[in-house]
């Protein structure tokens, strides 16, 4: 697999991804699309959905979007394609809703569902109609069935393949009009190791050349691989977002003989701390100094103090279970900005 990764530039104050990649990433010329969530709620019922979330998703990088089974994400997925509507709020993709959007086929890749398929169709013929009804060159759907790898069952019905296969068959549907923004939901789910590396090798390369690439998922351990950005979400309203980088900086890991009194120490300052087992405690939102100050006032004896603590895993589980919801106002000023 050839991959030739191009920085974007700027031309007239637009975003432009210069080359190509055996993705289908973007072609030069094509813009790049910034997807905005801004203040979406949503409720059905009684249950709250979706709580004032509000975060953009920058072109050019690999946005990570985690949070808890019912946190909310597949329903702003769905807000921001136009299959379910917001109550209050708007989710658009290069300034304009999905709808209208001038050629939505060519311009968003889209893995919501595996078994969006016919189980009677071959994978091929199921991508012929895609190709068919979005204008696109037939000769697209073969090059794509290669590229995901499942060329050699191109002929076979969907309803024999594997959960892994039917991924790999979306995503060759999601990259088969060339498409400048891809939004996938879970696309990992049961692929083995190879096809995880392939997908991580393609939607790097489709960012690499200006394009947005938004990704929801449970493996976090491939998130840690894969994403540029995370946007955290818990019970429909964001808790965190930023780079990879600084996020996992933020953190600080402490070992102690007294982690409960660390904890409560930490608290009581205005920090959040999460017991981690044993004699481990990861605190937010204190520097380093003050921590070891107050715990030096306290008496308490401190084995370790070390900044970037924890690995994704255990961020995502202090960000969703402890961490309370991040402050509107304060992401209204980094959406302003962008």
């Amino acid at each position: 697999m050839t991959i030739d990764a191009v920085r974007p530039t700027r031309r007239n104050g637009e975003t432009i991804a210069l080359g190509t990649t055996a993705a289908g990433g973007p072609v030069s010329g094509h813009r790049s699309y910034a997807l905005k969530i801004d203040h979406l709620s949503k409720r059905y019922g009684r249950t709250t959905v979706l709580d004032d979330l509000n975060f953009v998703v920058q072109p050019g990088r690999v946005t990570g979007f985690l949070g808890p089974n019912g946190a909310g994400k597949s329903t702003a997925m769905k807000i921001l394609l136009g299959l379910a509507a917001a109550d209050r709020g708007e989710a658009t993709i290069g300034g304009l809703r999905y709808r209208d959007l001038p050629d939505p086929a060519r311009t968003v890749g889209v893995v919501l569902e595996p078994n969006a398929f016919h189980p009677g169709r071959s994978g091929r013929n199921h991508l012929l109609v895609l190709a068919d009804a979005a204008d696109i060159p037939t000769g697209r759907v073969d090059e794509m069935l290669e590229l995901v790898g499942i060329a050699a069952a191109a002929h076979k019905h969907v309803g024999t393949y594997s959960l892994g296969m039917r991924q790999r068959l979306g995503l060759a549907a999601a990259l088969l009009g060339e498409p400048q923004v891809l939004v996938l939901d879970e696309p990992g789910n049961g692929l083995d190791p190879q096809g995880i590396l392939t997908l991580r090798t393609l939607l790097r390369a489709h960012a690499a050349n200006g394009g947005t690439v938004f990704v929801s998922s449970h493996l976090l351990d491939e998130v840690e691989h894969l994403a540029d950005d995370l946007v955290v979400v818990n019970e429909g309203r964001l808790v965190r977002t930023g780079s990879l980088r600084d996020l996992q900086q933020a953190a600080t890991l402490i070992r102690t003989d007294s982690p409960e009194v660390v904890r409560d120490l930490v608290v009581s300052a205005g920090g959040t701390a999460r017991l981690m087992g044993g004699d481990r405690v990861v605190v937010r939102g204190m520097s380093i100094d003050d921590i070891g100050e107050r715990a030096f006032d306290a008496g308490v004896v401190l084995h370790e103090l070390s900044p970037g603590a924890g690995s994704l895993e255990e961020l995502f589980l202090a960000w969703t279970s402890e961490t309370p919801p991040l402050d509107p106002a304060s992401v209204e000023r980094e959406v302003g900005a962008s």
